[in-house]
């Protein structure tokens, strides 16, 4: 594979990030929902609006994950208030980390993560959490081999479809 950049992503990428958010969403989840659910979600949660808004938030950075100027995956990010459950000012929330499947196997989300974590120990964050899909097996696996433990459940609304997403965290102090 080339050189992976991992650059910021700014309101100017809201195009950019949109597509990308919608066609890795829908290659990881569209087999195992209905089409009826996966259209609801994908025009709700990644509209332009929603998408801005997001961006905006001083609280939340997003990352590109770009090889040969094609963005490849993202990465997203949350800090105190903008975390989607615990708001603990000293933790923070991965809360996407999305890559294309054309690139699974590259190590494309182990360099997103490996931002997310670097990121973590700049803000002196006492662990880092995130939540999974209980049928997401392909990301359990790299969360527990890269350290996480779960913790707690919580419920994600996909649709009409209320799914379980595993909470999961990680230490990093004392590491």
């Amino acid at each position: 594979m080339e050189t992976l950049i991992i650059e910021r992503i700014t309101e100017k990428d809201l195009a950019k990030l949109q597509q990308i958010s919608i066609q890795t969403f829908h290659e990881s989840f569209s087999g195992l929902n209905s089409e009826e659910n996966m259209n609801d979600y994908l025009a709700t949660s990644f509209s332009s609006e929603k998408l801005s808004a997001e961006l905006s938030n001083q609280s939340s950075q997003f990352y590109f994950a770009v090889v040969e100027a094609e963005v490849v995956g993202y990465l997203k990010l949350n800090l105190g208030q903008a975390q989607t459950e615990i708001k603990d000012n000293q933790a923070l929330e991965i809360e996407r980390i999305y890559v294309l499947q054309a690139f699974h196997g590259k190590k494309v989300g182990q360099l997103l993560y490996d931002k997310a974590i670097q990121i973590a120990e700049q803000i002196n964050a006492s662990y880092v959490w995130l939540g999974v899909w209980e049928n997401n097996h392909r990301a359990l696996s790299f969360y527990k081999k890269n350290g996480f433990v779960e913790f707690d459940k919580h419920i994600f609304r996909l649709g009409i479809d209320e799914q379980t997403d595993l909470m999961m965290k990680k230490n990093l102090i004392n590491n």
